[in-house]
């Protein structure tokens, strides 16, 4: 990963929209089933919406049927950060990107026991999809 990227709220505010900032710099949440990336056969590579960094590959995605994108894996192990994640009363794991600390989602033991048992599940408006990557 390159240099930690650091702005100010004001910096980061200008930049995203309001629900952007509110879930990957206040931790907020996207309502489930209302964001975008489907499942799909394309070949791409979601990004952070925040410093662009590349996170996820399209053909590590699939259908969980919890309302957000969730992949088995990110890109590479140094591409996103884990850590506990205790709030609302859960124990749950954050993840979040390595590049800007941009809450990205939770990482839960129920993925595809077939790959890697894992599922990332992500909020679609902390992504960037570029088609073909």
């Amino acid at each position: 990963m390159r240099k930690k990227i650091e702005k100010s709220d004001a910096e980061w505010r200008e930049q995203l929209t309001p629900e952007q900032y509110h879930v990957t710099r206040e931790k907020g949440t996207e309502r489930p089933f209302t964001g975008d990336y489907q499942v799909t056969e394309e070949h791409g590579i979601y990004h952070c919406v925040c410093c662009h960094a590349p996170l996820f590959e399209n053909e590590h995605k699939f259908e969980a049927g919890c309302g957000w994108p969730s992949f088995d894996r990110p890109l590479t192990s140094e591409c996103v950060e884990e850590r506990a994640d205790n709030s609302h009363g859960m124990q749950r794991i954050e993840v979040t990107c390595a590049r800007c600390n941009a809450h990205l989602g939770h990482v839960f033991p129920d993925g595809p026991p077939e790959t890697t048992g894992q599922r990332f599940c992500i909020n679609s408006v902390a992504l960037d999809f570029h088609s073909g990557e």
